[in-house]
């Protein structure tokens, strides 16, 4: 695969945006910001904690003060106890990869999984920014669609969330190994890699995504819909594949064939979980039709407990 100079396909500067346009862009923007301030930045901040630490000052003694930061050699010297004290590093690089192949599209619940993960990510990208990090994204499908490298400004914020809320519908499949494979190349410090998809890919993403891993700290967020894990029973259907458009025609009151297919869901996801726990890599479960920040805390408060 050849790889192109950074994509980015928002308008440009000075380009008028429509006012319809505006106002949904706002308004998830408005929304991600609520929810960042109701407990989701704590924990973001406490898990992705910077690169390091930087010297500040060295200073006397006070109550309080942490004993295990006095500087024992500058105390000898002054015949008081002094103490060194540092600042965080704060910037980090977190990068959201979304998958926007054709599947995305689908949702019976509230919203579509494509909704989801703009919603997700705007979330994400709003908190991080919140915390002085750089933030980028990559649309993929089977192709690299869109990508727009790290930045920190509150109008890079609203490309990002423009992005995510218009990318190209189009009939593609899913590839994640190509979104990893270009991050690879193109992430060249060590960031935060949020990687939302509903992983239906066939074409073998283990090995890329696992060398991802070995150079950024990669999270999988499944996007799911309850449709696709348990069939109704509503009589004689017709399903589309919306990455390869084949129709077929299905007998829904065949319970022999629901639980099949429910059978053969729950093993995807059980392939598929295995597969993280072979990359080391934390992943989470999300779904149209449930809260998506409940299971974004438990990941944060189950890594704090990890660390």
């Amino acid at each position: 695969m050849s790889f192109a100079p950074p994509i980015s396909r928002t308008p440009r500067e000075g380009h008028a945006v429509p006012a319809e346009v505006l106002r949904t862009i706002r308004e998830v923007e408005i929304k991600a910001r609520i929810l960042a301030d109701e407990g989701f930045l704590g924990g973001y901040r406490s898990v992705f904690r910077g690169s390091g630490l930087e010297f500040e000052e060295v200073r006397e003694y006070q109550p309080g003060d942490d004993v295990r930061s006095i500087d024992w050699n500058v105390a000898a010297r002054m015949g008081v106890p002094y103490i060194k004290r540092y600042r965080e590093e704060r910037e980090l690089v977190v990068l959201l990869a979304v998958d926007v192949s054709a599947s995305s599209w689908f949702g019976t619940a509230a919203l579509s999984k494509r909704e989801l993960a703009a919603n997700v990510a705007a979330l994400l990208a709003v908190t991080a920014l919140r915390t002085n990090d750089r933030v980028g994204l990559l649309l993929f499908s089977d192709r690299v669609l869109e990508y727009h490298p790290p930045r920190r400004s509150h109008d890079h914020l609203l490309r990002l969330i423009r992005a995510l809320l218009f990318a190209e519908h189009e009939r593609a499949a899913t590839r994640i190994d190509l979104a990893a494979d270009f991050l690879g190349k193109v992430a060249k410090k060590r960031g935060v890699v949020f990687l939302l998809s509903d992983f239906l890919d066939h074409s073998g993403f283990e090995t890329p995504l696992r060398m991802l891993g070995r150079r950024h700290d990669v999270i999988a967020l499944t996007l799911n819909d309850p449709r696709e894990l348990d069939l109704p029973a509503v009589g004689v259907i017709e399903l589309e594949d919306a990455e390869s458009g084949a129709i077929r025609a299905i007998d829904t009151d065949d319970r022999a064939l629901r639980e099949g297919y429910a059978e053969s869901m729950r093993q995807r996801r059980v392939e598929r979980l295995r597969a993280f726990a072979r990359m080391r890599m934390d992943c989470v479960d999300l779904s149209t039709d449930l809260p998506y920040v409940p299971p974004l805390i438990q990941l944060f408060s189950t890594r704090t407990r990890r660390h």
